[in-house]
């Protein structure tokens, strides 16, 4: 497996452990083998706009409890 797809991988499990507290998440590369970047790459977008949702809804339930 070349490197760039090495790089996108490790890239996947950093955005998949980014919280603290949590197990973390290995992604075994033979799993990964038969993907190619742009996959990869795909998986990342996804994985980069869920949190963004998640963030957009903590801050929502955050303002909840704001004093006006």
């Amino acid at each position: 497996m070349n490197s760039s797809k090495e790089q996108l991988i490790n890239d996947i499990e950093n955005l998949l452990n980014r919280y603290e507290g949590l197990k973390p998440t290995y992604i075994d590369p033979k799993l990964l083998q038969f993907m190619d970047e742009t996959t990869l790459m795909h998986i990342i977008d996804s994985l980069l706009r869920q949190q963004e949702k998640t963030n957009e809804s903590n801050i929502e339930w955050l303002e909840q409890f704001k004093k006006h």
